[in-house]
């Protein structure tokens, strides 16, 4: 298949592209380059031995046009502002950039003959769940981010015909190495902290419920919903992860504590954001039987734990701009590379 990826430079994307080479495809990648400065190591080292890697375009989606996007059989679509912080920060940008972008992408696809959008949802559509909720209970967005992905869910739902099937995959929160890290996600902050600063110093008591998916588990799913049969996947939506990583912030906080000999770890009271959900993760088993999340949450402390070994991480690398989201944005805003609505200045489109 010819393939677009989006985000191919950001954290998820620089993992799953190479594989998906590495599978026979043809992959063309896309990304606006906002997070270039997050690398931290070789593709090996992160458990993803290193291979070709795509061409990728320079290219904002919010700029993509139907022409871009002709000849290609699908288009996995990474590339978003991808967490609360920065849409806290950007206000009404989240929704043209994660809502309105995405459509735009995914109507340009249409015009121009892309038969299969594989969409990354999350979660976090969620919300506050009592129980244990699955792929037919009610959403529950709370953010601008989680109400973007619902958003789309929504309006890429109503382009579905004969000749378009989009994919929703809700994500489980992401955890593992990437040679594009982040730091700025639960499990992987945990982990640096223990590392750099022998602690975890936990502000809330850490009661609240998270699902948990490793990324190259949820490059799999990608992969499972590209290979698959039309019909398996045409407007699906499923929760990608495993019901063993369903765990509470304190006891991720435990286990990562656990694998750093010499970390200590504390709590605070209870916290004011009070989002907690755990996933029912069946449905993936029965669309894709082939599906298996291989990684847990002690799996994953472990990995962490071996490259920052490797590369001998230091407080430097884990608290700069280049592996946290929101810092490098704050950056890009504060030197003027970016203007208000995330285009990079001297734009010509």
């Amino acid at each position: 298949m010819r393939l677009l990826v989006t985000g191919t430079e950001g954290y998820l994307g620089c993992l799953l592209a190479p594989l998906l080479v590495a599978d026979g495809h043809d992959v063309v990648g896309l990304d606006t380059g906002y997070y270039k400065a997050g690398w931290l190591c070789p593709g090996n080292i992160a458990d993803s031995p290193e291979r070709a890697v795509p061409m990728t375009l320079m290219r904002d989606i919010r700029d993509v046009t139907a022409a871009d996007l002709r000849g290609f059989d699908a288009i996995v679509h990474l590339a978003e502002l991808s967490n609360d912080p920065i849409g806290d920060l950007i206000g009404d940008v989240t929704f043209e950039v994660n809502h309105r972008g995405t459509v735009h992408l995914a109507e340009c696809a249409k015009r121009a003959g892309v038969s299969r959008f594989i969409y990354t949802s999350s979660c976090s559509v969620y919300g506050i769940a009592d129980g244990t909720v699955d792929e037919t209970s009610p959403i529950n967005p709370l953010t601008p981010y989680a109400r973007c992905k619902a958003m789309v869910e929504r309006d890429l739902t109503a382009m579905a015909d004969d000749d378009f099937s989009p994919v929703f995959l809700r994500n489980a929160t992401a955890f593992g190495a990437s040679p594009r890290m982040r730091f700025d996600i639960v499990l992987n902050n945990l982990a640096g902290l223990a590392w750099t600063e022998h602690r975890i110093a936990m502000t809330s008591d850490g009661t609240p419920w998270r699902p948990l998916v490793h990324a190259l588990d949820i490059a799999e799913a990608i992969r499972c919903s590209l290979n698959a049969d039309r019909e398996r996947v045409h407007a699906l939506v499923v929760n990608v992860g495993s019901d063993e990583n369903n765990r509470t912030v304190r006891e991720i906080a435990e286990t990562v504590g656990a694998e750093f000999p010499g970390c200590t770890v504390t709590f605070g009271p209870p916290s004011a954001d009070n989002r907690s959900y755990r996933v029912a993760f069946g449905k993936i088993r029965e669309v894709f039987p082939e599906f298996r999340a291989h990684w847990d949450v002690a799996a994953g402390a472990a990995q962490l734990h071996r490259v920052f070994a490797a590369i001998d991480l230091d407080p430097e690398t884990f608290h700069g701009r280049g592996h946290t989201r929101l810092k490098q944005i704050q950056y890009l805003l504060k030197t003027g590379q970016i203007d208000d609505r995330l285009f990079w200045q001297g734009r010509t489109a």
